[in-house]
């Protein structure tokens, strides 16, 4: 039975609800250098975080997917202290975020080495934390994917072969995603296993559609932002169902966080949105109950779970 690797324990279908499939609690967006993230204790983030967390926990959330890789800052132990204190599942990721946050060292590792590596947290766990990494981030560049960036997805897919994880990546452009479902497929794994997060980013909506149909998950995740309003999202999220990939469909709303290299942790986005202001704004268009189950709660459990 196929189940999410939280920071508390195993959750299965029957046990949750709404999913939130991209979400920071923290992440360290300052200098590369300072490294600020290194220093950051848990006690500061869970009163910071803890309220954000609770509004949510009211309004039937029951996970949340944590999209902090290495490279941004990565805190696996930090997550599963704010877990435990909310008493909400988080899913923490194995993987490198995109140059140039990449770490020296795995600017200098091997294909092998990072394969083995990710697999080590993906079975094991995440540099002493208690916590197993439940799925794998990367990214890529808007200009297209580079040599270490491409080392990088050949090594989550091999990984991802041997677990079922499931790869997601910060992908601006369309034409970068084809290459990477390239690469992907010739490693051996599927489209299947990948998200395009971020795919409002990309204009063109036929891109949208020719990532689904090669198998890929489509990630709109900018739910509360100006840019990306309730009507852009009723107009996209009915055009994808129309054409049939509502199966493929994840929402969410890139949000949060503690950032350590601001004062305080900075002052974080409510992860509200999307229960607050977008269902309601998709039920007033006449999507069904079914289908606003399917894209909140089947759908994440089914791209993140594993056997």
């Amino acid at each position: 039975m196929t189940h999410l690797i939280t920071t508390l324990g195993p959750k299965f279908a029957d046990e949750l609800g709404i999913i939130l499939p991209h979400e920071h609690i923290f992440v360290d967006l300052g200098p590369i250098e300072a490294e600020n993230w290194r220093n950051a204790t848990a006690e500061p983030v869970i009163a910071l975080m803890t309220p954000y967390i609770e509004e949510i926990k009211a309004q039937g959330i029951t996970a949340l997917v944590e999209c902090t890789p290495m490279g941004v800052g990565r805190r696996a132990d930090i997550d599963r202290a704010v877990s435990e204190a909310t008493g909400l599942p988080v899913l923490v990721p194995t993987g490198i975020y995109r140059e140039p946050w990449v770490p020296d060292w795995a600017m200098q590792a091997s294909e092998d080495e990072l394969t083995d590596w990710m697999l080590s947290e993906l079975t094991g766990e995440i540099e002493e934390s208690g916590v197993q990494a439940a799925w794998i981030k990367v990214s890529a560049g808007d200009d297209g994917i580079t040599p270490v960036e491409s080392k990088i997805l050949r090594a989550a897919a091999r990984a991802g072969r041997e677990t079922n994880a499931i790869i997601g990546s910060h992908t601006i452009r369309g034409r970068v995603v084809r290459d990477q479902l390239d690469i992907l497929e010739d490693v051996g794994y599927t489209a299947e296993r990948f998200i395009w997060i971020h795919t409002q980013n990309e204009p063109d909506f036929d891109l949208h559609l020719e990532m689904a149909r090669r198998g890929a998950w489509i990630e709109y995740d900018f739910i509360g932002s100006d840019r990306f309003d309730d009507a852009w999202h009723v107009d996209h999220i009915g055009r994808v169902l129309d054409a049939g990939f509502g199966a493929q469909l994840l929402l969410s709303h890139d949000r949060g966080w503690y950032d350590p290299s601001k004062p305080g942790g900075g002052v974080p986005r409510p992860y509200t949105p999307l229960v607050a202001s977008l269902l309601p704004a998709l039920r007033a268009a006449g999507i069904d109950e079914a289908t606003i189950r399917q894209i909140t709660e089947d759908n994440p459990f089914r791209a993140y779970s594993r056997p």
